[in-house]
């Protein structure tokens, strides 16, 4: 057991020089939890903003989106909302405000493991149930399932191009010069191990030093929430920033008060993600026997749905707001802001109705 109040990377320098250096994947996953764990990183007192932060547009498209899709699929039971990840519970009070105008009220099952954002989401979301992970999630009845930004702050392995071999990328801790703030810093390696095998293909026109990224446990969670959905019916909507893969490249990025920093600078003290393949989501689906949509463009998604005219009515209902109101639109739809890195996948029953907001 570590001494009390002994610094999360002072604990994770021990930790690797007894046993020697851990995987990237592994890195991201003690270094989340400490984050999340002692936290409240949203807004603009935290570390970043999210699209429910910026206006409750964005939640209250997502809940008729959902509503709609409760609707038109009529199925025999009634659906239960779940939010992986909520954050705040900005994203569910929005949508469930909205849903209920459209009289639907459906149970909230809400997944997350940090208390101090469960403080939070018990306020804002009144009456949601809890849960440590899917698992526990209900087992009849359909499932609408909504995850922002949740997939990307999952831990994700990284492979690295080794002259003509592939090497796992770790993370070791490393005496820095006298006088240094820190007596240890913190940088990715290539393990020593072969891992050719780990992957049934490898890009051959990567360089040398080429990374390539693998989040197992995104595919885990994706294909047991997917079959639970071809089980007991519904929808879930991936909303986050990522590529349709194959890909080569390092996405592992840190931010802390809203400036992007070195991953391995301060581990725990700042959010760590890495780009979503949207590929590899959607072939969980498949693999399950689900219908997937997409994956579009948030900025398309949220035009479809009608984000223009809703900021049109909140303009009139509060015209003292108007430039407010346009710029978080633009932030959410726009090209160069949130409107194309980020992307909608949706993933459906296959006797649920075709969706909205997808070509």
């Amino acid at each position: 057991m570590s001494p009390e109040g002994e610094p999360f990377a002072d604990q994770l320098a021990r930790q690797i020089e007894a046993h020697g250096p851990i995987t990237v994947a592994h890195y991201i996953g003690l270094a989340n939890a400490h984050y999340y764990g002692n936290r409240d990183p949203f807004g603009r007192g935290g570390d970043f903003i999210t699209a429910p932060e910026i206006s409750q547009m964005f939640g209250e498209l997502i809940g008729l989106w959902l509503a709609d899709m409760r609707i038109r699929s009529a199925p025999a039971r009634p659906p239960a909302y779940v939010e992986l990840g909520p954050g705040r519970g900005t994203l569910a009070a929005d949508a469930l405000r909205a849903m209920a105008s459209a009289t639907t009220a459906p149970p909230v099952h809400l997944v997350e493991t940090s208390e101090a954002l469960r403080v939070k989401q018990r306020i804002t979301v009144e009456g949601a149930q809890f849960h440590d992970s899917i698992d526990s999630l209900p087992t009849e009845g359909p499932l609408l399932v909504v995850a922002n930004e949740f997939f990307d702050a999952l831990p994700t392995r990284q492979f690295v191009r080794a002259g003509s071999d592939w090497r796992e990328r770790m993370v070791d801790a490393v005496p820095t010069p006298p006088g240094s703030p820190s007596p240890m810093r913190f940088m990715a390696v290539a393990g020593q191990t072969s891992m050719r095998g780990a992957m049934a293909a490898w890009p051959h026109d990567a360089q040398e030093g080429a990374v390539v990224e693998s989040s197992t446990a995104g595919a885990t969670i994706m294909l047991a929430l997917a079959r639970r959905i071809a089980a007991q019916g519904g929808a879930a909507l991936i909303i986050d920033y990522g590529y349709e893969g194959p890909a080569v490249g390092d996405t592992l990025q840190a931010v802390r008060d809203h400036r992007f920093t070195d991953p391995f600078a301060e581990p725990g003290e700042a959010d760590l993600t890495v780009h979503v393949d949207f590929t590899l989501m959607g072939n969980c689906g498949r693999q399950a026997g689900l219908i997937v949509d997409g994956p579009v463009g948030q900025g398309a998604f949220l035009e479809a749905l009608g984000i223009d005219a809703r900021t049109t009515s909140l303009t009139h209902e509060h015209p003292g707001r108007a430039a407010e109101l346009t710029v978080a639109r633009n932030r959410l739809a726009g090209p160069d802001e949130m409107g194309t890195l980020f992307k909608i996948l949706c993933l459906r029953h296959p006797d649920w109705a075709a969706p909205e907001g997808f070509v």
